[in-house]
């Protein structure tokens, strides 16, 4: 931790207001909007944060940020909401102490971004883990749910809590989250039926038609136009900046994650669509024929699409918006409705079922987040409720939000006071008790507001007739007949149910002793404008903010006393340079290094000025924490020269030192490289000294070589001479009588030398598929030079086949096998040529499933293919498996099981047609022996794209195993010995395609013909 960064470095007018050094509403005042138009909208009041809306995005909610304000201190950093919710989870985790954090404020003022802010933060630097991060995830995802069903657009804010909401996050011994629970407090349900121009219902119902897309409405029998349902409004439906259809995508993607199924949404959203077409029916007043006012609906299009969805008798719900009953001990009374109470009827119902569809969905969410099991839980509060509000027409709700108000302001100040006290006894500080703004009173008053009272009755008793109850209770729609328990006719109660101000006073009187019981940590927010623009700051309306919020007496309560305080190591480790008793490090206690500080002469603080505590230093005004600043900012900028002129003096030096050895290094390779200079000089006159004398030495001796070479010539072509004379001398006595045979012989030995030379200089390349030669010039040459082509062509091959690999040399004589089997007369085979053949062509050896296929077969398999067995009777394929081994055939199902196997020495013979067909016959010998199964049961008639290579691996092993080669019939008709009827197969070929394969046609019992 940084001790030396501080909320007063930088700081854009007072960053905590217990500091102003004149108090009053007007430098208040004058403080937040000069804060505000720097957009540093975070104000201190000791522990407590003032925060502006500033209506726009800031870049102050970052990763960056909230690893930056992560185990800090609370003034260690500007004033910011994270450092309040960091150090309420510090206190959580570290110090064992539940916490509450209370965000207040009137409407607009941004109390709902504000929780979801110390949610995300809190979320962010608590641990990590799969299981932990889906509670924190289902913990953040409630927030977008419960503002889709309970927030809405009102004139003040486009976001608008309508409802309270206080929730519990617990925590194991770590830290980390295991859960929570949801508490909410009085929707404001009257909005369903009614609001003002220019505001909207809650967002749900905009959302789920601008986003529900074709399919889900037509399930919901919704149509996504607004202004065809009363219930909202007929202007604009749209809101700038919020995207209803991507807000409902958001919604349903919240609600997966926090664990409501398929069905639950939908039984959700039927509600929501049943709510809207609440608000469709027409009630029209008449007269029955006693004269008594009663009420129908003339268009009961609208009640059936309802009854359909909730599953209900149209007319069940058409009588309940018509009749009441009234019973009262044993009387019971049935009274028509006029077209008035018929009206209330219907909006009470949409009502009451919109309010406990959202409490159900509290509950529901409460069911995903609780936690399973007690394990020494700590728990922290977030409190989000209601904003004061003072409207042009102020009615019983308005009435109602006042109240917590003012009793959530009576509780701050209470405990801020209660907090101040608690830590001057703590740190051994003498407290005088001063006197506050106390407003206990107005909490009686319920505040100086004038109320409109039409309604007030009505809506606090809150009365929805007996006969919706019991109407919604026959309902096939589960979710909604579990809404409406007093609608059971077991449960049929006379008694009046509790008010709505009387609920609600339980619930915050509750609220109350739960937010005593634990550690409080304020946010109070502020709204600067009621035009909900930027930077604009009206100043009349953050005055009565600030009035009523009580903002400057929590101020005159810090500063009774002591208006700032710090731990000793803090401040030590902040203002120790100011004395040499201190600088540049203290080895002692903190506050024996504080007291030294501030009793040096050049600090000279007045005595009274100052408190020590048991771990802090109080300072009494805020000028001297300003003058104790001003001397740091002094001694910073001495340090600062000192460390500048260090620095420089180092600099120098160290520069001073690298040129000198730079110099010396240069000087080291000059030399170096002129006395390399000067020995090339002098080698290169020694080398051409040498050169010169070499080359006379050659001269020389060149001269001498080319006498003797001319005299050896010389003699040569005079003993040359001397023999050609010699020799025509003789000649000339013999010429005549062998002249003609010689020259013959003489002329033949020539052309021979020559041909024989002209094909060494042209003989052809030693490609083996190169059969060109050159043809001889004269005829006698003719046989030999056929000869020697012969031979060559011969010589290429053994070379080739010398390089052969032993893989390939076996792929060439199967092709070789085949070709001398095939070649001219099967139509199918100069197709197979360029194939290679597959060998394991199912990758058997890969296949999990086939392994004990394997085992059952001897040798290594040289074939694995799949084949068509034929049957007999009515020529059906069946898809089987064939192995070939060097000493059997075995053929198996598709699963693996072996059905026949047969030796290679009792293969007699194989028959396959000529044409582009794949059927082949294997005939067995008379001797075979039974295979797997039964055997083969006679001979095998099998069809296969492979016929190629089955039949000439079938022959190369028979072959290697009987010595004898295999009988290959290839013909258009065979017999195949089915057991023991022989079976004549004719092979016809047809002349059109058929694409489905061979078409088998049995002629008798003893014939069956194929066409292929």
């Amino acid at each position: 931790m940084d001790f030396n960064r501080s909320f007063l470095d930088g700081m854009v007018g007072v960053g905590d207001m217990i500091l102003l050094h004149t108090l009053s509403e007007d430098s208040l005042l004058e403080n937040l909007k000069e804060r505000f138009q720097h957009d540093e909208i975070y104000t201190y009041i000791g522990n407590v944060v003032i925060s502006v809306n500033p209506y726009k995005q800031l870049s102050i909610y970052t990763p960056e940020k909230v690893e930056e304000y992560r185990n800090c201190n609370l003034y260690q950093l500007k004033p910011h909401i994270y450092a309040v919710a960091d150090d309420a989870y510090q206190s959580l985790r570290d110090r064992d102490r539940d916490q509450c954090i209370l965000i207040t404020g009137e409407s607009g003022a941004g109390k709902t971004e504000a929780s979801k802010l110390v949610m995300s933060y809190v979320a962010a630097v608590c641990g990590k883990g799969a299981e932990v991060n889906q509670v924190k995830e289902q913990l953040l995802q409630s927030n977008p749910v419960l503002e889709a069903f309970g927030n809405a657009k009102t004139i003040r804010n486009d976001n608008s809590s309508r409802f309270g909401k206080y929730m519990d996050i617990e925590f194991d011994f770590k830290g980390d989250p295991v859960g929570g629970v949801i508490s909410n407090y009085l929707l404001e349900k009257s909005r369903v039926v009614k609001h003002v121009k220019g505001e909207r219902s809650f967002h749900i119902f905009y959302q789920l038609l601008a986003g529900g897309g074709a399919e889900l409405l037509g399930q919901l029998k919704l149509t996504p136009d607004c202004a065809k349902y009363v219930y909202l409004n007929k202007n604009a439906s749209s809101l700038t900046g919020m995207n209803d259809a991507e807000n409902f995508k958001t919604v349903k993607e919240a609600m997966k994650i926090i664990g409501f199924s398929d069905s639950e949404v939908v039984a959700i959203l039927k509600i929501v669509a049943v709510v809207l077409k609440l608000g469709n029916i027409e009630i029209k007043g008449q007269y029955q024929a006693n004269g008594m006012a009663s009420c129908y609906i003339p268009d009961v299009k609208d009640l059936k699409e309802i009854s359909s969805l909730i599953g209900m008798d149209a007319s069940t719900l058409e009588t309940a918006f018509s009749v009441r009953t009234v019973e009262a001990k044993q009387e019971r009374v049935e009274t028509t409705l006029n077209a008035a109470q018929g009206a209330y009827a219907r909006d009470a119902l949409a009502k009451n079922m919109y309010d406990r569809l959202f409490s159900w969905l509290v509950q529901r969410i409460n069911e995903s987040i609780k936690v399973s099991e007690f394990q020494g839980k700590k728990v922290m509060g977030v409190l989000d409720i209601y904003g004061f509000e003072i409207l042009e027409e102020n009615s019983f709700e308005q009435f109602i939000i006042n109240y917590c108000n003012e009793k959530l302001q009576q509780i701050f100040i209470q405990m801020t006071l209660k907090e101040e006290q608690e830590e001057y006894a703590r740190e051994g500080i003498e407290w005088t008790r001063i006197d506050f703004f106390d407003n206990e009173i107005i909490c009686k008053l319920i505040e100086d507001v004038t109320y409109d009272t039409h309604g007030f009755l009505d809506k606090n008793n809150d009365l929805l007739y007996r006969d919706l109850s019991q109407a919604m209770w026959k309902a096939k729609h589960e979710l909604l007949k579990s809404l409406f328990p007093e609608g059971d006719p077991k449960n049929t109660s006379l008694k009046r149910p509790p008010t709505v101000s009387f609920q609600f006073k339980g619930s915050v009187s509750t609220l109350m002793k739960n937010l005593y019981a634990k550690n409080p940590n304020y946010i109070r927010c502020l709204k600067p404008n009621g035009t909900k623009l930027s930077s604009v700051f009206d100043d009349s309306l953050v005055r009565t903010q600030v009035r009523y919020l009580g903002l400057l007496e929590n101020v005159r309560v810090r500063r009774a006393g002591y208006a700032y305080r710090q731990e000793y190591k803090s401040f030590l480790e902040r203002y120790k340079m100011l004395s040499k008793k201190t600088w540049p490090k203290f080895s002692g206690d903190p506050r024996d290094g504080v007291r030294a500080m501030l009793s040096d002469p050049e600090v000279s603080i007045a005595s009274e000025e100052l408190a020590y505590g048991r771990t802090k230093l109080f300072i009494r005004t805020p000028s001297t924490l300003f003058d104790l600043e001003e001397k740091r900012r002094r001694k910073l900028g001495e340090l600062a020269t000192l460390i500048q002129k260090t620095f420089r003096g180092w600099r120098f030096r160290t520069q001073y030192l690298l040129m000198r050895k730079s110099q010396i290094i240069i000087s080291a390779f000059y030399r170096g490289h002129r006395q390399k200079k000067q020995y090339q000089k002098i080698k290169f006159s020694a080398l051409l000294l040498q050169s010169y004398i070499r080359g006379w030495k050659a001269r020389v001796l060149l001269r001498q070589m080319r006498l003797i070479n001319r005299q050896s010539e010389a003699s040569t072509v005079i003993c040359a001479y001397w023999r050609g004379y010699k020799a025509r001398k003789e000649h000339r006595k013999q010429f005549r009588s062998h002249a003609t045979k010689t020259l013959a012989n003489f002329i033949y030995l020539r052309i021979l030398q020559k041909y024989f030379l002209g094909l060494k200089n042209n003989l052809p390349s030693m490609s083996i598929t190169d059969k060109t030669w050159e043809p001889p010039k004269y005829k006698f040459l003719t046989s030999a030079n056929e000869e020697l082509k012969r031979l060559f062509q011969l010589w290429k091959c053994k070379r080739y086949r010398q390089t052969i690999m032993p893989h390939r040399r076996t792929i060439l004589e199967e092709k070789l096998i085949a070709h001398e089997l095939f070649n001219g007369k099967k139509k199918s085979y100069r197709a197979s040529i360029a194939r290679p053949f597959q060998g394991d062509a199912l990758g058997i050896q890969k296949n999990i499933k086939l392994q004990r296929l394997i085992s059952c077969v001897e040798g290594r398999i040289d074939v694995a293919t799949a084949v068509q067995r034929i049957s007999k009777s009515d020529g059906k394929a069946t898809g089987m498996i064939l192995l070939l081994t060097k000493t059997q055939a075995v053929i198996a199902d598709t699963k693996g099981q072996v059905k026949t196997f047969v030796r290679m020495e009792e293969i007699a013979s194989v028959s396959v047609s000529k044409f582009r067909d794949g059927l082949f016959t294997i005939q067995l010998a008379q001797t075979s022996t039974p295979g797997a199964k039964g055997g083969a049961g006679g001979d095998i008639l099998l069809s296969s794209d492979s016929v190629i290579e089955i039949v000439t691996k079938l022959h190369k092993a028979v072959l290697e195993i009987t010595q004898k080669p295999l009988n290959v019939q290839i013909t258009d008709e065979f017999s195949v010995k089915f057991k023991k009827d022989p079976v004549v197969i004719k092979i016809i070929e047809s002349e059109v395609q058929n694409g489905k394969g061979p078409v088998f046609k049995k002629k008798g019992s003893q014939r069956l013909e194929v066409y292929v």
